[in-house]
């Protein structure tokens, strides 16, 4: 039987009805890109395993130009360092005065800057000498670092990640982070790779893979098989710390006071 007129309006109205909720649905995410009801694992194998050094609470870290630059924690044992990869040598050091217990690092230009915890200031650094070239505040605390090239990213133990002008070190905007739809907190180091932000979440041995312009989780990197054993008198923390070597694509992880620092390769990471 064919639809009456006020059937079709009625057809009409359900149909405009259902497109606002799903227009609302989407918007309560933040963006209009769908959250995965389901997050893929991220295969992953062991290239190679490089020395580290135990006493380092490992808070941040990145590779630029052969070596790598170290953020280390703990009050009265925070430092900045340019460490050899292959060896494990600290080949320079300064320290971070002891009310801070030092956090994320990233590398703008020719300047390191360095997070604390809750002490609500950052510091920035020359690349070449470690000359502190100044501090900057930021409300909240302060917990990883990165850079995409064209801004600063920040976490801060939430859910959000923050982002910051290069230049003037102030904030810009925010994205909540959303794992399968549910906000995910606890971010701790960050690295960007490509399109994407990786994160370590604290007290896990867990990496996840971030877009950093809808905030969704696209890929969990698991690396319970990765945990060394602690050097003899030593302990191990938690896993911590993500390094990626953009002309090599290799990708470095290692933890808070691992003997170990491991070259991975993950599947899609390229």
């Amino acid at each position: 039987m064919a639809a009456t007129p006020v059937r079709h309006r009625f057809i009409y109205l359900s149909l405009i009805t259902a497109s606002l909720v799903l227009a609302c649905a989407r918007g309560s995410t933040g963006s209009d890109v769908q959250q995965p009801a389901v997050v893929p694992s991220l295969d992953y194998s062991i290239v190679h395993v490089y020395p580290h050094d135990p006493d380092a609470f490992t808070q941040g870290l990145l590779f630029h130009d052969g070596v790598l630059y170290e953020s280390t924690g703990r009050n009265g044992h925070s430092s900045l360092r340019k460490v050899r990869l292959e060896t494990g040598e600290v080949l320079q050091k300064v320290d971070v005065p002891l009310m801070y217990f030092a956090e994320g690092l990233a590398l703008t230009g020719s300047r390191l800057v360095q997070l604390t915890w809750q002490t609500q200031v950052g510091f920035v650094y020359d690349l070449a000498t470690f000359a502190k070239q100044g501090t900057f505040d930021y409300k909240g605390e302060g917990w990883g670092l990165t850079t995409d090239g064209g801004r600063l990213i920040m976490s801060d133990g939430t859910a959000e990640l923050r982002f910051l002008d290069p230049q003037t070190l102030k904030e810009t905007g925010r994205v909540t982070v959303r794992d399968a739809g549910m906000p995910l907190k606890d971010l701790n180091e960050l690295e960007a790779i490509g399109n994407a932000v990786f994160a370590n979440v604290w007290l896990t041995s867990r990496i996840v893979r971030i877009d950093p312009k809808s905030g969704a989780v696209t890929g969990h990197l698991d690396l319970d098989r990765i945990k060394p054993a602690a050097a003899p008198g030593q302990q191990i923390d938690v896993l911590n710390g993500i390094a990626w070597d953009g002309q090599g694509k290799r990708l470095f992880i290692t933890g808070k006071l691992w003997p170990s620092l491991y070259e991975i390769k993950v599947e899609g990471v390229n």
